[in-house]
C-alpha cells in the first residue's frame, strides 16, 4: 500500500507543478492544460474511491497481522518467556493441547506462549537459543492424506527449503494423528525428523497422538512424561504450584452500542452484512440454501442433498474440494447451560487476556453476549477434556463430587479409567456433567474461558464446478443416536443443515462457508480411466467427477472409462442419486455401475467384494491402462478393506508376494493415482 501512496502523491505534485507553470503557455495551451487537469481531477477522484476500499481491507489485515511483522523470540524476550508452543491446527485440538502446555510451564518457574506459525517468521528458530534455557514445542496435526493443516502450510514449506543452521535449539514434537489413515501422524513425524536434520536438539521423543483410540489419554501419558525431561534438562523443578490461573477476565457491558457487539462473525464484524471477498475461514461468504431434500426413501436415518448458492462470491472450487460449513449449536442446549448456571445470556460481555502483549486479545470475537458465544462459538456439545473437568473441579461444592473431578482429570490409571468410562464412553457433554454434577456450578465467564472453540465441518462437495458454477453442493447423513446414560445426542453440524430450509419465515436461508482445496483431483488426461468407490456418503465427491465427465463429452472430448463402485444397505431405502446414477449409466457416461446393497440378503454384500468379482476387469485398468483409483467414505473399515482387496488383486494378477503388492499400491499412491479423500 505504501507503494500506492507514494504514486499518488507523485501525481499530486506533478499537477501542482503543471500549474506553477501556466504563465509560459498560450491561451491554446491553457485550454489544453485545462482539460487535462479536469481529466486527471476526474480520474483521481475515481481512483481515490476505489482505493479507499482497497485501504480500508489493508488496513483491517494490517490490525489483525501487527504481531506478524514482529518475530517471536523479540516478543519473548519482551515478555520474559522462554517457551513458545507452535500449533498445527485444523480442527482447534493441536491449538488446545498447546495452550495447556504453554500454561503448564509456570508450574516449573519458566514462563510459556502457544503461537500460530502463521503469524511469525519461523527463520527466527534460529535465534530462539539467545533466550536462556529457551524451548521450543510443537503440537502438530495431520490433515487429510499426511498433509500439515492450513496453518501449518507455510511452516511446512519452509522446513523443506531451509537451508539453516538450528544448533542451540532445544525443540520437542506432539503429533496428532488418526491411526486409520494410510499416513499417520505424518506432519509430527516429519517436523521432528527435519528438526535433528537441521541441528536442533530434541530434548523428549516424539509424541504421536491417535484420535481413533484416545487422543486425550496419549497427550496426557506424553505430557507427564515431557516435563520431567524438561526439569532434567534445564536443571529445574515444579514448584508444586497446581492452582488454576486464568488467562481472561470479564468484563460485563451495561451501555455498550449494540452495532460494536459481534453476533456470530468469525472475524470482521458486521461482515455477514456487509460481505467482501475473498472468503476464507476467517471470513467465510453466506451461501443461501436454494435445495434441501432428503435423499433416502426409508430407514431411520435421514440423508439430505444441500444446494448453496454462491453466486457473486468469486469463490472457485473444483471438484473434489471441500466445503467448510460454520454451524451452530441448538438454542435448547445453549438455554439449558443458562438455565443450569442461572445467568442471562443476553449479557453484553468480552474476556480480556490477562496478557497484554498475547496475540489472542480474545478466546472468542467480543464483545458478545453469552448467548451468541455458546450458539455461534464454543463447542458445548463433545465431551470436554480433562483440563476443563480439572479447572471446573473447584467450584463444585461437595467434596466427593470434587474428588471425583480431581481424579478425572489426573494421570493415575484409574482416573484415566474413569475418564474414558464416565466422560467419552458415555458421550457426556458440558450440560450432562452439570446435569450430573449438582454441587458443580462454575462461573458462566470462566467456562467460555475453557471451552474450546466450535469448529466449521468439512464435506467433500459433491458437485462439478463445470456444470454448477454458482452453487455448491453437500450429501451428508444426519447424526443422532442415544448414549448409554439414555441421553440423545444430535450432531452439531448435519442437525442445524437439516433445518436449512430454502426459506423460513419468508427468509432465505444461508450457512456461513468457505472452500479448501484438495488434492483429491481427477486425472489431467479426460481419456485416463477412473476407477471410484464410495459407499454412502462417500458418493459425494464422485457425483462431481461424474458430471465433470458429462461435460467433457459434451465439450466433444475422448473421455476414458468411468467405473462406479457404490454401496448402501437397502436398495428401495438408501440408494442415494439412484435416478441421476442410472441416467448417467444409460447416457455411456458411467461405464460401469457396481452397486453393492449389504443388507437386501442374508449375507452382507460390500463394495470390496463387488471389487474381487470383477478383480481381472481391475487389474487391466489399473496395470494396462493406468487408471487412477479413488476411495471416498469410511477410513476404519471400508478404506482398510478395499485396499486389502486391491493388495490381493496386485497378487494374483501381477504375480507378486505380499510386500510387492504392497509397495505397488503404495507407488501408485505416491504417483497421485490411488487417491483416498476418508474421515474415521
Amino acid at each position: 500500500m505504501a507503494d500506492t501512496c507514494v504514486n499518488q502523491d507523485g501525481c499530486h505534485s506533478e499537477e501542482e507543478s503543471s500549474v506553477a507553470e501556466e504563465t509560459m503557455f498560450s491561451m491554446a495551451d491553457m485550454f489544453l492544460l485545462s482539460l487535462i487537469v479536469g481529466l486527471l481531477t476526474y480520474w483521481f477522484f475515481f481512483r481515490k474511491k476505489k482505493e479507499e476500499t482497497i485501504e480500508f481491507k489493508v488496513q483491517t489485515t494490517v490490525a489483525s497481522s501487527s504481531s506478524r511483522e514482529s518475530s517471536f523470540v523479540e516478543k519473548m524476550k519482551k515478555t520474559g518467556k522462554n517457551i513458545v508452543v507452535f500449533y498445527g491446527s485444523q480442527t482447534g485440538t493441536g491449538e488446545e493441547f498447546a495452550n495447556r502446555l504453554a500454561k503448564d510451564a509456570h508450574r516449573y518457574g519458566m514462563r510459556g506462549m502457544s503461537a500460530d506459525p502463521e503469524e511469525f517468521e519461523m527463520v527466527d528458530l534460529g535465534r530462539l537459543k539467545d533466550i536462556e534455557n529457551s524451548l521450543a514445542v510443537f503440537c502438530m496435526a495431520t490433515y487429510g492424506e499426511g498433509d500439515p493443516t492450513d496453518n501449518a502450510q507455510d511452516f511446512y514449506d519452509w522446513l523443506q527449503e531451509a537451508d539453516v543452521d538450528l544448533s542451540g535449539l532445544n525443540f520437542a514434537v506432539f503429533g496428532l494423528g488418526n491411526k486409520t489413515y494410510e499416513h499417520f501422524n505424518a506432519m509430527g513425524k516429519y517436523v521432528d525428523k527435519r528438526l535433528e536434520e537441521l541441528g536442533a536438539e530434541r530434548i523428549f521423543e516424539l509424541g504421536m497422538g491417535d484420535d481413533d483410540g484416545n487422543l486425550e489419554e496419549d497427550f496426557i501419558t506424553w505430557r507427564e512424561q515431557f516435563w520431567p525431561a524438561v526439569c532434567e534438562h534445564f536443571g529445574v523443578e515444579a514448584t508444586g504450584e497446581e492452582s488454576s490461573i486464568r488467562q481472561y477476565e470479564l468484563v460485563v457491558h451495561t451501555d455498550e452500542n449494540m452495532n460494536k457487539v459481534y453476533t456470530g462473525e468469525m472475524g470482521r464484524l458486521k461482515s455477514y452484512e456487509i460481505q467482501k471477498p475473498p472468503f476464507d475461514a476467517k471470513n467465510p461468504f453466506l451461501g443461501n440454501v436454494t435445495v434441501n431434500r432428503k435423499l433416502n426413501q426409508g430407514g431411520e436415518r435421514h440423508l439430505m442433498h444441500l444446494e448453496l448458492d454462491i453466486t457473486g462470491s468469486k469463490i472457485r472450487y473444483e471438484s473434489g474440494d471441500h466445503v467448510a460449513v460454520y454451524p451452530a449449536n441448538e438454542s435448547s442446549i445453549v438455554n439449558k447451560l443458562g438455565e443450569l448456571l442461572g445467568v442471562d445470556l443476553d449479557t453484553v460481555i468480552s474476556l480480556n487476556n490477562l496478557d497484554e502483549e498475547s496475540n489472542k486479545k480474545h478466546p472468542f470475537p467480543c464483545p458478545t453476549t453469552y448467548r451468541t458465544a455458546l450458539t455461534y462459538y464454543l463447542d458445548v456439545t463433545n465431551p470436554p477434556r480433562t483440563n476443563v473437568l480439572y479447572e471446573l473441579a473447584q467450584y463444585a461444592t461437595d467434596p466427593k463430587e470434587q474428588e471425583t473431578l480431581r481424579k478425572m482429570a489426573s494421570s493415575s490409571s484409574d482416573g484415566k479409567a474413569l475418564y474414558l468410562n464416565w466422560v467419552l464412553e458415555a458421550r457426556r457433554n458440558i450440560v450432562a456433567i452439570l446435569e450430573d454434577i449438582p454441587s458443580l456450578r462454575p462461573p458462566l465467564d470462566h467456562l467460555c474461558e475453557l471451552l474450546p472453540r466450535l469448529q466449521a465441518r468439512y464435506y467433500s462437495i459433491a458437485s462439478s464446478s463445470k456444470v454448477h458454477s454458482n452453487s455448491i453442493h453437500i450429501c451428508a447423513v444426519v447424526v443422532e443416536y442415544e448414549t448409554k446414560t439414555g441421553r440423545f445426542n444430535k450432531g452439531v453440524a448435519t442437525n442445524w443443515l437439516r433445518n436449512k430450509q430454502p426459506t423460513d419465515n419468508g427468509h432465505k436461508s444461508s450457512v456461513p462457508m468457505y472452500v479448501r482445496k484438495s488434492q483429491f483431483r481427477l486425472p489431467f488426461k479426460p481419456t485416463t480411466p477412473v476407477i471410484m468407490i464410495g459407499p454412502g456418503t462417500g458418493i459425494a465427491p464422485f457425483v462431481g467427477f461424474i458430471q465433470e465427465r458429462e461435460w467433457l463429452k459434451q465439450q466433444g472430448k475422448e473421455v476414458g472409462e468411468t467405473v462406479l463402485y457404490y454401496g448402501c444397505r437397502h436398495e428401495h431405502e438408501d440408494y442415494l442419486y439412484k435416478e441421476e446414477l442410472g441416467k448417467f449409466h444409460k447416457d455411456g457416461v458411467l461405464t460401469q455401475l457396481h452397486v453393492a446393497f449389504s443388507r437386501d440378503q442374508e449375507e452382507k454384500v460390500y463394495v470390496q467384494h463387488l471389487l474381487k468379482k470383477n478383480k481381472e476387469n481391475m487389474w487391466k485398468l489399473i496395470n494396462e491402462e493406468n487408471a487412477h483409483i479413488y476411495v471416498c467414505g469410511d477410513a476404519r473399515y471400508m478404506a482398510r478393506d478395499v485396499q486389502n482387496t486391491f493388495y490381493d488383486i496386485v497378487e494374483e494378477y501381477g504375480k507378486m508376494d505380499h510386500s510387492q503388492a504392497v509397495d505397488y499400491i503404495k507407488k501408485l499412491m505416491t504417483k497421485g493415482r490411488y487417491s483416498q479423500d476418508v474421515w474415521s
